[in-house]
């Protein structure tokens, strides 16, 4: 079951426990075949939400590779260049932050409280001699899970999404650059997008086809 209809079933299994009676041998019982049907029937309202979520964990596992190489296509799990020479996993994980954050802030007003836990399995950027030259593919992938926030057990399956956007390079990445759309921007940008749509969309994220370079990145 995707991700809203997940949420949506809770949301109405919630408001409909909400309206019962205080029957404490039935409220807690499974959904009914009706209550099933009637759940299908309910397309979720794409201005209203349902979830809310209350608490973003982000990881980036040590076990991530790491990669300096100014190459056009350097191996490693993490290769990111627009901050300093430093820990690389704790830059990602600031980025992710950020753009988890801005990704669920409409989701303030929903009636279910989540916590959304997110783990890094890739973020290979550009290294500097493909950003002016080539260009490429930002190949980032995550996987998600969504807990209760009462509870703190999992609502479904862990989801790997893939959240390749992509690299400009050349002229057209200086010019992006002089509006403000850096690396980081355009990254955090996307990956904001790409976890709002998670959390409202049926179906979820849709990455876009990016061709050749997209095929290499998943070698």
């Amino acid at each position: 079951m995707k991700i809203v209809k997940l949420m949506m079933a809770l949301t109405l299994g919630g408001l409909v426990s909400a309206c019962a009676s205080p029957d404490t041998a039935t409220r807690n019982a499974p959904y009914s075949t009706n209550d099933q049907r009637i759940i299908k029937s309910v397309s979720p309202q794409p201005t209203t939400p349902a979830l809310r979520v209350d608490h973003i964990n982000v990881s980036v596992p040590q076990s991530l590779k790491v990669s300096e190489r100014n190459m056009y296509y350097p191996g490693g799990d993490i290769v990111w260049r627009e901050d300093p020479i430093g820990d690389r996993h704790a830059q990602v994980k600031k980025i992710f932050e950020s753009a988890m954050a801005q990704g669920t802030a409409q989701l303030e007003n929903g009636l279910v409280p989540v916590y959304l836990d997110v783990q890094v399995q890739r973020f290979h950027a550009l290294t500097e001699k493909a950003r002016y030259t080539t260009g490429g593919v930002h190949s980032i992938t995550f996987r998600m899970r969504l807990r209760d926030a009462a509870t703190g057990l999992a609502l479904g399956e862990p989801r790997t999404v893939q959240a390749d956007i992509e690299g400009f390079g050349g002229r057209q990445a200086l010019q992006a650059e002089a509006r403000g759309l850096t690396q980081k921007v355009r990254i955090t940008n996307h990956l904001a997008e790409v976890i709002r749509q998670e959390l409202t969309q049926p179906e979820g994220y849709e990455g876009a086809n990016l061709g050749f370079m997209q095929a290499i990145n998943k070698l």
